[in-house]
């Protein structure tokens, strides 16, 4: 379940993506300064927006960037960051982590304050900077612990993989070392056969008696 969240970080920002075509210079260095793992800032869109909006938006930003129609050479760069925000932000469940953590910034914010939801200082265009600047320190911080958390899990399975690949070995040599044993039996058991031939042939030896003494 999506958060509820009343956003006014981009308040100049209509809803829609019906803004009048911009330098094709400009929003590529926009896009490429733009904070990248905040999908809705690189796609210049408020949170809570619909998918229709994302679609229109990103089509109209492809379109004007396309490092077929500039000769900026850093349009590859800025498109496949426009891609790769539109393509998040149509995931739902990426989408979902991105509210709750902008949900977060402002909750944080507020309790710093001492400020409560009705305080006036919510509305204020200075709120709506903070909000942005808490917002990327709080995607900054998820997105540490999501590394750290990777590494853990790739140690782990290291481990479980080493761990494995010596439970095979063992099992390897295990089984070499039968069918080495089993390749010997014909030998083994001939040689014992030819040893107790070899004794049965030998003469018995006569007790000698003892000569009693005195």
């Amino acid at each position: 379940m999506r958060p509820s969240i009343h956003f006014s970080i981009h308040r100049t920002l209509p809803a829609r993506a019906d803004w009048p075509t911009a330098n094709q210079d400009t929003e590529i260095d926009r896009i490429l300064t733009t904070f990248r793992l905040n999908a809705y800032a690189v796609l210049d869109l408020q949170p809570g927006v619909t998918e229709s909006d994302i679609k229109i938006t990103y089509r109209k930003k492809s379109l004007l960037i396309h490092p077929d129609k500039t000769r900026n050479e850093r349009a590859p760069e800025a498109f496949d960051r426009l891609k790769k925000a539109q393509t998040e932000l149509m995931d739902e469940k990426h989408r979902e982590r991105l509210d709750e953590a902008i949900a977060d910034a402002r909750m944080l914010l507020i309790r710093e304050n001492k400020w409560t939801v009705d305080s006036e200082e919510l509305r204020t265009d200075d709120f709506a900077r903070r909000w942005r600047e808490k917002t990327t320190q709080v995607l900054i911080e998820n997105e540490h612990r999501r590394r750290r958390q990777a590494a853990a899990q790739m140690r782990q399975e290291g481990r479980e993989r080493e761990q494995a690949e010596e439970e095979l070995d063992a099992r390897l040599r295990k089984r070499k070392h039968q069918e080495e044993w089993e390749a010997t039996r014909d030998q083994r058991i001939d040689s014992w056969r030819t040893f107790q031939k070899a004794k049965s042939g030998e003469p018995k030896r006569k007790k000698q008696k003892l000569k009693p003494i005195g």
